[in-house]
């Protein structure tokens, strides 16, 4: 649970972002599905990737939600990758690290 919670506070300065850019609500509903429905859809969440085609193999091997759906899983199973939660857990700093400021400095204008 830490771990999704870990990614989604990173993912939620994206959405502060767009939020911050975006006049009303309901573009920021349909920026963030636009962002999200192709991430979620075109991962392992649903499907295995063997069972994809090759290039949308090569995009669901690189997908965000993928790895940290792999690492999820791997967590609940008991038998954790620490690969696969090291890099989820990198990803979501890096993007802490990218977008934190940038929404920040956006908030600040706007006050």
């Amino acid at each position: 649970m830490a771990l999704l919670l870990v990614f989604c506070f990173a993912l939620s300065w994206l959405w502060l972002i767009v939020g911050l850019t975006v006049r009303t609500p309901a573009a920021v509903m349909g920026a963030s599905t636009m962002i999200l429905f192709p991430l979620t859809f075109v991962s392992s969440a649903f499907a295995p990737p063997g069972t994809m085609p090759g290039w949308v193999r090569e995009f669901v091997t690189v997908n965000p939600v993928t790895l940290l759906v792999e690492a999820a899983r791997g967590l609940l199973d008991g038998a954790p990758d620490t690969g696969d939660v090291a890099l989820v857990l990198g990803i979501s700093g890096a993007m802490t690290a990218v977008l934190a400021p940038i929404a920040l400095r956006l908030y600040s204008r706007r006050s």
